[in-house]
């Protein structure tokens, strides 16, 4: 039986929508539910200059291919119509219903995973709402777990020991109490979510060298090491910590399941160098599956019929691989 994935297009005055006409002129062997706003994805596809077919999404029947030239839809309606490249904060709510939507179609099965488009974080802090990103959206929406990000670009899969922080915020945010919780999520899920029996995971030092015996540094010693050697002793395949600045070489990787980064960009200017325009954004911890696009809005090219699919088909690929175990 075909699975059933469910697709948020982000920020309704940029590419999501555009992405979502354009994939939608394949076959898709999966039943694709978009859950947006109708007249919005047919304006879209008129402006491109693509054929679109709409049909109702019904959760009680079972999952089915997606012709070509077609859509399942969830509906829902636009606070305010749409222009392209001109994100307006009046749709800021529309953006959250539909997140909210897909979390709860996740939760209940009505849904085998989530991926998302992009979305205009400034445009929902705008209207008031604070808010800091999918990821963690969707862990209070999903109950509050612990998220981890990880990016996947071919067989490389990098993940983040922290997020979005100032580089001067680092230090502080790596206590042996959220490397242990990430660590043991990370082999969780390469287990769970991926069938791989025992992953190995390298794990960078967060100074220079690793911090070169305490000369650059002693979170290295003090807190990562401990972390790494109390997990070895639960069963866990962990190298490290290692100089970032090798970690990334065939040496390492070719004998890895995964790499866990100590922050944002120590791990993915080197993952995005490796695979950008094909690469996968997705969250683990969750109790749903999802996985998103590695690029932003792109807002000035909505409506040009340039916006590259790549990243959205292989996270709706991640999504299904993911799925199927």
């Amino acid at each position: 039986m075909p699975l059933r994935i469910a697709l948020t297009p982000g920020e309704p005055a940029c590419i999501g929508p555009d992405l979502a006409v354009q994939i939608a002129q394949f076959q898709q062997d999966y039943e694709l539910v978009v859950i947006a706003d109708p007249e919005l994805l047919q304006e879209r596809a008129k402006l491109l200059g693509l054929p679109l077919k709409l049909r109702q999404a019904d959760g009680d029947s079972p999952g089915s291919v997606t012709p070509a030239g077609e859509l399942f839809i969830h509906p829902i309606s636009l606070k305010k119509p749409a222009n392209p490249g001109q994100p307006d904060k009046a749709n800021a709510r529309y953006v959250l219903d539909t997140l909210d939507e897909a979390a709860r179609g996740c939760l209940e099965g009505d849904y085998a995973a989530l991926v998302t488009g992009p979305i205009h974080k400034g445009v929902i802090n705008e209207a008031g709402i604070p808010f800091t990103g999918h990821t963690e959206y969707l862990a209070e929406k999903t109950g509050g777990h612990h998220p981890v990000m990880m990016l996947v670009a071919g067989d490389l899969r990098v993940a983040l020991a922290t997020t979005h922080l100032p580089l001067k915020a680092v230090s502080s945010q790596i206590t042996e109490e959220r490397l242990e919780q990430v660590l043991t999520i990370l082999d969780h899920e390469l287990r769970h979510r991926y069938g791989i029996s025992q992953p190995r995971l390298l794990v960078s030092g967060l100074n220079p060298h690793a911090g070169e015996d305490g000369h650059m540094g002693r979170e290295e010693i003090e807190i990562i090491t401990p972390v790494l050697e109390r997990l070895r002793g639960r069963g866990m395949d962990l190298i490290g910590p290692l100089p970032a600045d090798t970690l990334f070489t065939p040496r390492y990787l070719d004998e890895a399941d995964a790499v866990l980064a100590m922050y944002h960009d120590q791990g993915l200017p080197v993952l995005k160098y490796a695979g950008f325009g094909r690469a996968v954004n997705i969250t683990l911890g969750l109790p749903i599956i999802r996985t998103s696009v590695d690029h932003g809005t792109a807002c000035s090219l909505a409506g040009t019929g340039v916006a590259e699919t790549g990243s959205l088909i292989a996270a709706l690929e991640q999504a299904l691989l993911m799925a199927s175990y």
